[in-house]
């Protein structure tokens, strides 16, 4: 009876091994396919990121951006219009031609906003307004134009009945339009916002939880090759030293593409999208500015309201401590560099300088131009307001243009760096993760086999 059990004892301990080894190869298993949710967890996030701003939401907010910039140059090129009179027919033409471009502008951009509306009734309901008052804009708009042209004035103001039409028609757009237009793309604008932000947060988590998942990984791996180093007293076996190796490399990799990837999503948000729409709005706000020295000029009553919705509307843009736009002139002008504003952040560099220069050029023109309006010397004011305020008012839009392109630029190459991290990561590590845990069985399975 005592041999029978003497004979029977290591039965169970000879059973223990090489269910303690499947045990251990388990839990290494398990981990493996943890790290492999981590980083599928973790691409997912930063691809939803990169996709919503790069290519989705983001584009089409800026595009939307647009419509404020479309609506103020309607305006503004109703107003040029009205104030040429019969000195400037083809100047007058092609004022006109710009409306209608703008207008064709505008109604894309609405559309556009409300693809991006989506199930969003607020927003629905604020594109479809601005649609409603466009129709309406566009009625009086045009209605100011007819009179005009049949008055055959003189450059300088048009007779009263036109600017009393054209009046209804810009405090429609100043007061309705033009501020529901801003909100649409501050609402739309949150989609990106809320987008980067809860991706901002899951994806270093999720770098973390890549981490965590690939050490648990590699401390699998060491603890089953000493189990079996010390159960079977040999040296590690080369292929769970070539899976440890593997798993090493596998996680510097993704944690690396990982990194690169929400590196791309802040320098896609912070240096692309927004000074992108920081200077849509700079564009569009400057633009209006222009329009309001036609206004200045073709409306003897409100040419003070005028003046200061154009002091307000250069203090958004560079703002200098000034009690009334002379003092602004002379600021922007003397060349003094403590500012803020819109464009603050943006003056700096070879390009930033070029557009703070291009500013002060379209400033020193829109004094000399106010001189001449405040002179009584229309036709003078007329032609300074259609040739070098033009002008440098082009040259300065073309300078924002330019810093918009750059940030346009590096808007881009973020979204690449990123896709192409993400790219990589997928090329390779499903072949790393299937390859380690071919590795693990080619390590685990002979000494199974001795058991059999």
């Amino acid at each position: 009876m005592t041999l029978v059990q003497t004979r029977g004892a290591p039965l169970p301990v000879r059973r223990s091994v090489p269910g303690r080894i499947r045990v251990i190869s388990g839990v290494t298993v398990a981990s493996l396919a943890l790290l492999l949710a981590a980083l599928v967890a973790g691409s997912s996030a930063a691809r939803d990121g990169l996709q919503v701003i790069g290519h989705d939401a983001g584009p089409q907010v800026v595009a939307t951006a647009g419509l404020y910039l479309a609506l103020s140059d309607m305006d503004a090129q109703v107003a040029n219009a009205l104030v040429m009179g019969n000195g400037y027919a083809q100047q007058r033409r092609e004022a006109v031609a710009r409306y209608e471009r703008r207008r064709s502008e505008a109604n894309q951009a609405l559309l556009k906003a409300f693809e991006l509306a989506g199930d969003n009734p607020a927003e629905r309901r604020t594109v479809q307004s601005v649609l409603d008052g466009l129709g309406r804009y566009e009625r009086l708009a045009g209605q100011a134009l007819l009179l005009d042209e049949r008055a055959g004035h003189a450059p300088g103001p048009p007779p009263e009945e036109v600017v009393v039409t054209y009046r209804q028609a810009t405090d429609l757009m100043r007061r309705e339009l033009l501020p529901q237009a801003y909100n649409l793309t501050l609402e739309s604008g949150t989609i990106v916002r809320r987008t980067y932000d809860e991706k901002a947060l899951m994806v270093p988590l999720l770098r973390i939880a890549v981490m965590v998942a690939g050490l648990i990984m590699l401390g699998c791996l060491l603890w089953l090759q000493i189990f079996l180093a010390r159960r079977f007293r040999r040296v590690f076996g080369p292929a769970l030293m070539a899976a440890t190796l593997m798993t090493a490399a596998a996680l510097i990799f993704a944690e690396a593409e990982l990194g690169r990837d929400q590196q791309a999503l802040h320098e896609a948000k912070t240096a692309g999208f927004d000074p992108m729409l920081t200077l849509a709005k700079a564009r569009a706000i400057s633009n209006s500015m222009q329009g309001d020295q036609s206004r200045y000029l073709l409306d003897k009553e409100r040419a003070d309201t005028y003046e200061h919705t154009y002091l307000d509307k250069s203090l958004s843009m560079i703002y200098f401590e000034a009690g009334n736009l002379d003092t602004y002139h002379d600021k922007v002008i003397k060349g003094s560099t403590d500012f803020l504003g819109l464009l603050g952040p943006e003056l700096v560099g070879r390009q930033g300088t070029a557009a703070l220069a291009a500013y002060r050029s379209f400033q020193a023109a829109d004094q000399d131009f106010r001189e001449l309006v405040t002179s009584g010397r229309t036709n003078e004011a007329v032609a300074a307001r259609l040739g070098p305020v033009a002008a440098s008012f082009d040259a300065y839009d073309r300078a924002l243009v330019a810093l918009a392109g750059r940030h346009e630029d590096s808007f881009e190459r973020a979204i690449s760096t990123g896709e192409s991290a993400l790219k990589e990561l997928w090329v390779l590590l499903p072949f790393a993760i299937g390859g380690i845990g071919v590795l693990v069985i080619a390590g685990v399975w002979p000494r199974l086999k001795e058991y059999r």
